[in-house]
């Protein structure tokens, strides 16, 4: 019996890229093989030479559909099979090469905010809801819509094997966060991408969109980020308090690229409100929240462990995030 694979991939939408997906019916017994679609559709070609091609690098079980049916994450390639200007995952593979010997790993914050109906969910037709305060792993009343939603993505994302940590109500009513690691790259971008298509997908059958603006409220309310937890082996290992220090200060010599890659609209959440650090100053500290690198106090606290990069914009691409933290951190520590 045929089988549906969900081919799903990263279109050329700028600023910020959107997800796509289709169906493909592939014969029982067989892995899902190389496909293609028309870039002319998703601002990745023109009209009069517009074939592009689907390179599956990740596949899980489709929680969605029938038992067999899978999600298929795929990097987008020129006819020629060369990588297309918006596969970001491929260098990011490269960098985790070359620097494997490092063991990074990652554990990323992916908060989201719902919206319906033009406006944030649960908020009023006109004016605002009761201010921050209650909604922070809340629980009970009218304060906390969406947790349906989140409930159906957890399992979700549970049942097609994907490394989710954990879940929680976020600051401001309507945002909520999951968590996806510890895992190498490219992997943690493969499953995060995967575990957005499935957040996105569900918030369909709610008439409920999931967004990944950075501050989808202006004002005196919190923004939406992808803290991004990081280590490596040295980090990891004993005594690893030292290559701690030393990455956060890898990280304070570059900050410009990094935060210019850290997703569009980022100078509006970096303001030094609302539990962040400016974006145009860098910082580190344990247990800092208003830092650019916290350092938990686990970390601290055992002289080991990791850092947690808390820059990173809700909408960032976790390939390209991976691979800029690889290469700055990790070339470091080799010298490079």
């Amino acid at each position: 019996m045929s089988y549906q694979a969900e081919y799903i991939w990263i279109d050329g939408t700028e600023p910020t890229p959107l997800l796509r997906s289709k169906t493909k019916i592939v014969e029982d017994g067989k892995e899902p093989p190389i496909w293609g679609f028309d870039g002319s559709s998703t601002n990745q070609a023109e009209g009069s030479d517009s074939d592009c091609v689907l390179q599956p690098v990740f596949a899980c079980p489709d929680p969605l559909r029938a038992e067999g049916d899978k999600l298929v994450m795929c990097e987008v390639l020129h006819p020629d099979m060369t990588p297309h200007s918006t596969n970001t995952r491929r260098k990011s593979a490269e960098l985790a090469e070359k620097y494997a010997d490092q063991e990074p790993w990652f554990g990323i914050e992916q908060e989201y905010t719902f919206f319906q109906y033009g406006r944030p969910l649960g908020w009023p037709e006109a004016g605002f809801p009761a201010p921050q305060g209650p909604y922070y792993c809340g629980v009970g009343g009218d304060k906390m819509p969406g947790r349906e939603i989140v409930e159906r993505h957890t399992s979700a994302c549970l049942k097609a094997g994907l490394g989710i940590e954990g879940t929680n109500a976020e600051v401001m009513m309507g945002q909520w966060e999951f968590q996806i690691g510890v895992l190498p790259p490219p992997l943690i971008g493969d499953q995060l991408w995967v575990a957005r298509w499935l957040l996105f997908r569900i918030a369909e059958d709610f008439d409920t969109f999931a967004t990944l603006e950075p501050k989808p409220v202006l004002g005196d309310w919190n923004g939406a980020g992808a803290h991004t937890n990081f280590s490596t082996k040295a980090m990891r290992e004993d005594g690893g308090w030292d290559a701690i220090i030393a990455g956060c200060e890898a990280l304070g010599k570059r900050v410009d690229e990094h935060v210019s890659n850290y997703g569009i609209g980022i100078e509006n959440r970096l303001t030094g409100a609302h539990e962040t650090a400016h974006f145009t100053k860098f910082s580190y500290g344990t247990s800092d929240r208003g830092a650019s690198i916290r350092i938990p106090w686990q970390t601290a606290k055992n002289k080991k462990g990791w850092l947690e990069d808390r820059r990173p914009n809700a909408n960032m691409d976790p390939y390209v995030v991976s691979g800029l933290m690889v290469e700055t951190v990790c070339g470091a520590a080799a010298g490079d």
